[in-house]
């Protein structure tokens, strides 16, 4: 059990080094006005707090840094959210301002405003739809070798795919396609899509259209949805201004990571609703240890939802970070629900004139 000054001066020195990245000394915390000690009693507290392993001292000066589990009890136990100041806070409203009407320019530019703010790396993981099913396909032909396929939703969602199409092919053959789709797959459950593509169109295609096969692949081809495929990202190079990541060799580890798409899923695993804080060696992953990640979720309706991962160093503003990814769920979740209600109203329009 940690006595209240050993609580302040563990809150004090943490504080310090996310504001300065420098180990921080006895003398540094006695001339703050919240410690009033001499430096003698705050270095016996400190030398106790690194024996209970929440402190470390560096090698290159007499000062201490926090270790991963005091960062740990401060989040825990001592952290406060931060109040915004009035730029930030219009900063972040900005986007939600503009009444953007597509989900995925949405996400994008979140990623990017939440990146800005923090000066760290952001991922945006885009609502998970795949239990929502499908309520009506189009094929818009662009030229003659592109064509857009788009797959409208229950919940008023629009995937929109673009695929080729083979030379040879009418717009009367894509219309029969169209009415294909529409009368076999309706109602599929998006995760499901794919196998019941298989089973249920690819026979009766080549029946009604010539050499259909071609136009069948590249159309299945287009509408397979990956996890990477939902991954949005903000401020990739962020960490290189980070002076803990001039290391050649972390940032190389940190990028490879991110770039591929399979492991920058994992970093959502296991979420669950709310704010996580997940610091150094806690993120399972050896690229990882050096990072601190914070998560918040949002919701576009009760079965559609996402998530937000902050990656920063261990050193992260922690505090200030969770206020922000609070305000940018709770306001994603609003617009996100505005853009379902809207899109759904235009489902039905459109199909009550056809």
């Amino acid at each position: 059990m940690l006595t209240n000054r050993q609580l302040l001066i563990l809150q004090l020195t943490v504080d310090d080094y996310i504001q300065s990245a420098q180990p921080v000394g006895s003398r540094q915390l006695s001339k703050k006005p919240e410690a009033p000690f001499s430096p003698a009693t705050i270095r016996n507290e400190m030398a106790d707090l690194e024996e209970m392993g929440f402190l470390e001292k560096t090698h290159t000066s007499s000062g201490r840094v926090p270790s991963e589990q005091g960062y740990r009890f401060y989040v825990d136990h001592l952290l406060t959210e931060s109040k915004l100041d009035r730029e930030d806070s219009q900063q972040l409203s900005s986007i939600f301002q503009q009444k953007i009407m597509e989900t995925e320019e949405l996400i994008r530019k979140s990623a990017t405003i939440i990146s800005d703010l923090t000066n760290y790396t952001s991922i945006l993981l885009g609502p998970d739809s795949s239990m929502n099913t499908v309520r009506r396909f189009s094929i818009v032909p662009l030229d003659q070798n592109t064509a857009v396929a788009i797959i409208v939703m229950d919940n008023g969602q629009v995937e929109n795919r673009l695929f080729n199409v083979p030379k040879g092919f009418s717009a009367s053959d894509i219309e029969k396609m169209v009415n294909i789709l529409n009368e076999r797959l309706v109602g599929t459950p998006l995760v499901h899509l794919h196998k019941k593509l298989i089973q249920e169109t690819k026979a009766i295609l080549e029946k009604h259209i010539d050499r259909a096969g071609d136009l069948y692949a590249s159309f299945k081809e287009a509408i397979a949805i990956t996890p990477e495929e939902r991954l949005y990202f903000g401020g990739k190079l962020n960490m290189i201004n980070q002076p803990e990541f001039h290391d050649i060799e972390k940032m190389k580890t940190f990028i490879d990571l991110i770039e591929k798409g399979t492991h920058a899923t994992s970093i959502f695993e296991n979420i669950h609703p709310g704010i996580a804080v997940k610091i150094g060696s806690e993120n399972n992953h050896n690229a990882m240890t050096d990072f601190s990640v914070i998560t918040a979720t949002y919701s576009a309706d009760e079965m559609t939802n996402g998530s937000i991962a902050i990656i920063g160093p261990k050193r992260m503003d922690y505090g200030r970070v969770i206020t922000l990814l609070n305000l940018l769920s709770h306001d994603l979740s609003r617009e996100l629900a505005r853009l379902t209600i809207g899109n759904g109203t235009a489902g039905r329009e459109n199909n009550d004139e056809t």
